[in-house]
């Protein structure tokens, strides 16, 4: 029988798993679940591009049908609700009727001899009064966008709730399309898990500036309307008109399949360095793995499509029995009407934050983070190379001159020192970033 690797999710890491099993030189079969009918596309664009109508939908798949086609490397759309860690095999329900499963009555039964879990991440839903109203959405997949589009008009109210990445993202594509935007933070300011006040406050007078409505320190209590959303209640008894509503309070790892499976997990699925789980026939890489991160001295689970991509090639190599550990510096971006930040590292657990540019009227500047004279991390907005330095000093844990940063003066090739040693140790983290 043909040796066959199943990747459980149509995402990021899915697609570059299957194509790095074709590069490492695996031979066997290849096939993919997943849940929508689709192949793995690009979601970042969700909140932006494709959200204001600048891309379709048949421009975001990560590579197209002739690529998995020309590589024998199938797709079949069902839920996987078990596995049996035993007799390698799991169950699949709601397939679409192909491939050489065996039904037992109760689902499809599909034999593996190794598995990889790319199974990501799910919105965190609210349960308030209300809350089943229509036009209340999230956004996690190209359905939830297609909704939020069709529910778009010029003038109307749009109520985004939760001020992260995705909230900021879609009020600014949502304020881009014509609508009148209020976005509810219930925190002290907007971004306040991810980034500095400075960096905060920055992205505060921007959404101001264009036309967006923020209110910080204020829960929402439940919505009200006949049949569809008209209203947000807020705790304080404050209420917004809402012809849309955008719920943006996070997300879950998808670890389900892997607990009732018996696999260890803790806050995601903890795999090693080379993205193996507790089985060593069973993989993990994405949104819903927790690794261990060299440079900074723990666990984490990272929400970012670089990690996915980076993780599925380690856990592509091991799946061929190869070893490659990781070296991964996370990074992420996030583009915002004509800003785009990219992030290098992470900063929880800074000490001292230097600013490069202006923050306060520009639209250009650079945030370092460094704890203990060292650099950890570094928001840039419009600052590619302030972004690609850091990553190097960071990646490398060179020695730099933090006071240097804030001197616009001298040029960031000046920034490192030709001559800037390694530190000798790594700082630490948190468990989710």
């Amino acid at each position: 029988m043909n040796r066959i690797c199943i990747a459980i999710g149509a995402s990021h890491a899915a697609a570059q798993l299957t194509t790095s099993l074709r590069q490492e030189g695996w031979e066997g079969d290849i096939l993919v679940v997943g849940d929508e009918p689709h192949l793995p596309y690009h979601r970042p664009p969700l909140s932006k591009a494709f959200l204001s109508g600048e891309k379709t939908a048949e421009s975001l798949p990560i590579r197209p049908a002739a690529f998995y086609q020309k590589n024998d490397i199938k797709f079949r759309q069902g839920r996987v609700t078990a596995i049996n860690r035993e007799q390698q095999t799991l169950t699949l329900v709601g397939g679409d009727g192909r491939g050489d499963g065996e039904s037992n009555g109760e689902g499809e039964q599909l034999s593996y001899h190794m598995l990889a879990l790319c199974t990501g991440a799910r919105v965190r839903k609210v349960e308030l009064p209300g809350s089943d109203l229509g036009g209340i959405h999230y956004l996690r997949d190209m359905a939830d966008a297609e909704s939020i589009k069709r529910s778009v008009a010029e003038g109307q109210h749009a109520v985004i709730i939760g001020g992260g990445y995705v909230g900021l993202e879609t009020a600014a594509s949502l304020r881009q399309l014509g609508m009148q935007v209020t976005l509810l933070e219930r925190g002290p300011r907007i971004l306040g898990r991810v980034t500095a006040p400075e960096v905060s406050e920055f992205y505060h007078r921007v959404h101001t500036e264009s036309g967006v409505c923020i209110h910080t320190h204020v829960p929402v209590a439940g919505f009200s309307g006949s049949g569809r959303v008209q209203k947000v209640v807020c705790a304080d008894g404050a209420e917004f008109p809402a012809d849309l509503v955008v719920v943006g309070v996070g997300v879950l790892p998808n670890t389900e399949l892997a607990e009732m499976a018996g696999l260890n997990v803790n806050n995601g699925i903890v795999v090693d360095e080379g993205c193996r789980t507790s089985d060593q026939n069973i993989v993990a890489a994405g949104d819903c793995a927790n690794q261990f991160n060299k440079l900074y001295g723990c666990r984490i689970r990272l929400e970012s499509v670089p990690n996915a991509t980076e993780q599925a090639k380690i856990a592509a190599a091991s799946v061929c029995g190869k070893s490659r550990a990781s070296e991964f510096l996370p990074w992420f971006w996030s583009d915002q009407y004509n800003l785009k930040l990219q992030i290098a590292g992470l900063s929880q657990g800074y000490d001292q934050l230097v600013i490069r540019g202006d923050r306060f009227t520009g639209r250009s500047f650079a945030a370092f983070y460094f704890k203990e004279g060292r650099l950890i991390a570094a928001d840039c907005v419009n600052r590619p190379q302030e972004f690609m330095l850091s990553k190097r000093i960071i990646a490398q844990n060179l020695v730099v001159q933090p006071d240097r940063f804030a001197d616009e003066s001298v040029p960031v090739r000046e920034l490192l020192l030709a001559d800037s040693p390694a530190l000798a140790s790594a700082g630490g983290c948190s468990q989710t970033a």
